[in-house]
């Protein structure tokens, strides 16, 4: 029904994924992934799970598909609840949860507006209604643009895209920080925009390196709490976000030419989850304020 990565022993991971794709694109921020052709690969089933994760509830914003999904499905691997939102990409969003349900794990899945705080405060309160506790947030939900050219970018978009790549992470920050205990984490999503820039994603740039000083300001404060507060920021993934920004034509050479990576292809959603693994995990007990970056090779000053 979805694609998994299955590994043989006798194939490289290259010959399992895309290194070009068929012309397609949405018009809709951030997109479709069962709309996407081929989909993307957000399950590894040679993960060898280690339960991690057992008895931790987690939140994912923007869990519904593309890296979000994965990393709800790598969490439940390692027996951890789910909990998940998403906008309006209920398609999705059912795919996502039968998945994490076909698992052995039953999620909490909302359907809401996180550019509006009081909603944050409301997934805050039904996790602790349904689960009685939070260890994990994953700030992951994000929108971008493609606009050139700065004088095109509207009061309107620049306020959407604040509001959705940034204020959504300090507003679910603020309404979980009451209720993390000892041991809790904090990730947020980034993107290697944040560290390069973009000549056509102005706006979420900003946003992105807005994300990593948030990581980066918070981590001192939260230390002396014993919470830790990292970050991921991918590179030229395969996600819903790359049909819904790019033409048709630069599509196709996603991770080859458009966002060309060392590893010369687009990643894909499950290779990135292991991060969020590893940082939700005792595995970094000793890691705050930082950001793994799994890109296909780019160097960053991190």
């Amino acid at each position: 029904m979805y694609p998994v990565y299955r590994y043989t022993g006798k194939q490289t991971l290259c010959d399992t994924v895309m290194t070009t794709f068929i012309p397609q694109q949405q018009n809709r921020q951030p997109g479709y992934e069962y709309m996407m052709i081929p989909p993307p690969i957000t399950e590894n089933a040679y993960y060898q799970a280690s339960q991690k994760l057992k008895n931790q509830v987690a939140i994912i914003t923007g869990g519904d598909s593309g890296i979000g999904r994965a990393i709800a499905l790598a969490y439940a691997k390692e027996g951890c609840q789910i909990v998940f939102t998403y906008l309006t990409e209920t398609e999705d969003a059912i795919t996502t949860e039968k998945m994490i349900r076909d698992l052995g794990s039953s999620p909490l899945v909302i359907p809401i507006d996180l550019t509006v705080k009081k909603n944050a405060e409301y997934v805050i309160e039904q996790t602790l209604k349904e689960f009685g506790q939070i260890n994990i947030l994953v700030n992951n939900q994000g929108i971008q643009f493609n606009t050139p050219d700065i004088e095109n970018i509207t009061e309107e978009q620049l306020l959407l895209v604040f509001q959705t790549n940034l204020f959504s992470y300090i507003y679910m920050i603020q309404a979980a920080l009451p209720h993390l205990n000892e041991g809790a984490c904090i990730i947020n999503t980034a993107g290697a925009i944040a560290y390069q820039g973009s000549p056509v994603f102005i706006d979420a740039s900003a946003a992105s390196g807005g994300i990593v000083s948030l990581t980066r300001s918070l981590a001192p404060s939260l230390a002396k709490k014993k919470i830790r507060i990292n970050g991921v920021a991918p590179g030229a993934i395969w996600t819903p976000l790359i049909p819904s920004s790019y033409s048709a034509k630069e599509v196709t050479t996603f991770g080859t030419n458009t966002e060309k990576t060392l590893l010369n292809r687009a990643g894909q959603p499950f290779e990135a989850a292991s991060c969020y693994v590893f940082l939700a995990s005792d595995d970094a007990s000793f890691m705050t304020g930082q950001f793994l970056h799994p890109n296909g090779g780019l160097i960053m000053m991190s």
